[in-house]
């Protein structure tokens, strides 16, 4: 019985730019919005204060003025009528007054405070008073000759309702404003967002195998680098698709030739051949084996430039030791040839590049002049620096030159050349260089040349 296969696990959801960029502006307005609250509901409060303090002075000082004690006879206690339909005003509040003489003597009491203790001094002042231990916000003053002093008092309860009822009508507009400034905000930056979207839309359906780039529709100043970085990448993409195709097909041309040769050999071997036919086709194959082992060699040769492009950093390279170096491993099958191989270059030549690309770039010259030209021929490695202050390398024979009882042209190439200069053309791009062949000095031929700029043009900085 087969276990049951486990369920795979939902990827992962990717950020929003448009919900960041929302939770950023609703959390930056909601800060504000609560910051103007707190303002807005400690200004209420105060100003509830103000007003209540302001309202017991303002009576007190009537009072004083009116004199509507001097016509009582001892102390009076007025309760004062009810009035609940008052209580619709938010602002109606209950005051009570209490009046002294000079003697301390209670002369009227106005309200439902319990009767407070006389005190000498003037001003504001919280009181508690009664069996409940209630809180009274009381402003006393003497009249102008100290006669008389009167006493406006309110419960502190009301003096704070009325603040939070200030301070509420202040806050209730904020708590319907916010929610439509957030659906607002939200469809402006939908709306804003709008060409972000597009862009988005046309990137995703690029399709690299068509020459296709982004529409001029993205004109937007803050898209115009992003927009053009993409058609520069597309533009490259095109570049290497086109290169890659048409190393492709040189590559299966190379190998398409000595693969059938093997083939038609080997069939050739299972049938009756003499010894001589069966050495000859032996011999055939080893070669074809070779050419096709070269065109692998050159394959993994493009393959480790492309990766020294990715991964390996730049460093200073003496050029003048490595074509030492390549002449030292080839003058041997430069001898078993009959070729001269000859180095001209100066005691050290540093340039900054990738040792690695450049010892293959050096090998594919030495060895294709080896491989292309008849035998004893006369091949010269030679080096330089350029006037703007770059170095040069070239590699010149003489194989086209009329050879002694044969005819006039090069020997049958081994396979073309199309695939070792694909990799001197690649190794150029990468260190910012130029490849070609170039014009060839006497007594030679022949000459390929592999340009590299100095480093302050080729690596500014």
């Amino acid at each position: 019985m087969n276990a049951p296969t486990a369920p795979r696990p939902a990827p992962a959801r990717r950020p929003s730019l448009t919900r960041q960029l929302l939770l950023w502006s609703l959390g930056a307005l909601a800060i504000v919005w609560g910051s103007f609250v707190f303002i807005g509901y400690q200004t209420g409060v105060h100003e509830a204060d103000e007003l209540t303090d302001g309202h017991l002075a303002s009576v007190a000082a009537l009072l004083l003025n009116l004199r509507a004690t001097e016509a009582m006879e001892g102390p009076r206690r007025t309760e004062r009528t009810p009035t609940p339909w008052l209580k619709s005003h938010d602002y109606q509040q209950t005051i009570s007054v209490v009046q002294w003489d000079a003697q301390e003597r209670l002369l009227t009491l106005t309200g439902s405070v319990p009767e407070p203790p006389f005190s000498d001094a003037e001003g504001f002042a919280d009181l508690t008073l009664g069996p409940d231990k209630v809180v009274w916000r009381s402003f006393s003053q003497w009249d102008a000759g100290r006669t008389r002093k009167i006493m406006v008092m309110l419960q502190l309860r009301e003096r704070d309702e009325l603040a939070d009822d200030i301070a509420g009508q202040l806050i209730e507009p904020g708590l319907w404003l916010l929610p439509v400034v957030s659906l607002a905000l939200g469809l402006a930056l939908w709306r804003g967002l709008r060409p972000l979207y597009a862009l988005s839309a046309d990137v995703a359906a690029l399709d690299p195998a068509n020459a296709q780039r982004l529409a001029s529709r993205h004109a937007w100043s803050e898209f115009e680098s992003v927009v053009a970085s993409i058609n520069t990448l597309l533009d490259r993409q095109q570049v290497a698709m086109v290169r890659e195709r048409r190393l492709a097909n040189e590559v299966a041309h190379e190998l398409r030739t000595p693969l059938s040769s093997i083939a038609l050999q080997a069939s050739a071997l299972a049938g009756e051949l003499t010894e001589e036919a069966r050495a000859q086709a032996l011999a055939r194959i080893g070669q074809d084996a070779l050419r096709a082992g070269h065109v692998l060699n050159q394959l993994l040769a493009l393959a480790r430039a492309s990766r020294a492009e990715l991964h390996e950093a730049k460093a200073p390279v003496d050029l003048s030791a490595l074509a030492r170096a390549v002449c030292a491993d080839y003058a041997q099958a430069a001898w078993k040839r009959g070729d001269e191989l000859a180095l001209s270059a100066p005691p050290a030549l540093t340039v900054p590049g990738h040792a690695v690309l450049l010892d293959i770039a050096v090998r594919n010259l030495v060895e294709n002049a080896l491989k292309h030209t008849p035998e004893g021929t006369q091949i010269a490695v030679q080096l330089g620096t350029a006037d703007s202050g770059g170095a040069w390398l070239q590699v010149c024979d003489d194989g086209a030159r009329p050879q002694a009882g044969s005819a006039p042209g090069r020997a049958a190439p081994v396979d073309s050349l199309h695939l070792g200069h694909e990799i001197l053309r690649r190794v150029a791009d990468i260190h910012g260089g130029l490849f070609g062949s170039a014009p060839a000095p006497v007594p030679f031929t022949t000459c390929y040349r592999l340009d590299l700029p100095s480093p302050s043009v080729a690596y500014p900085g």
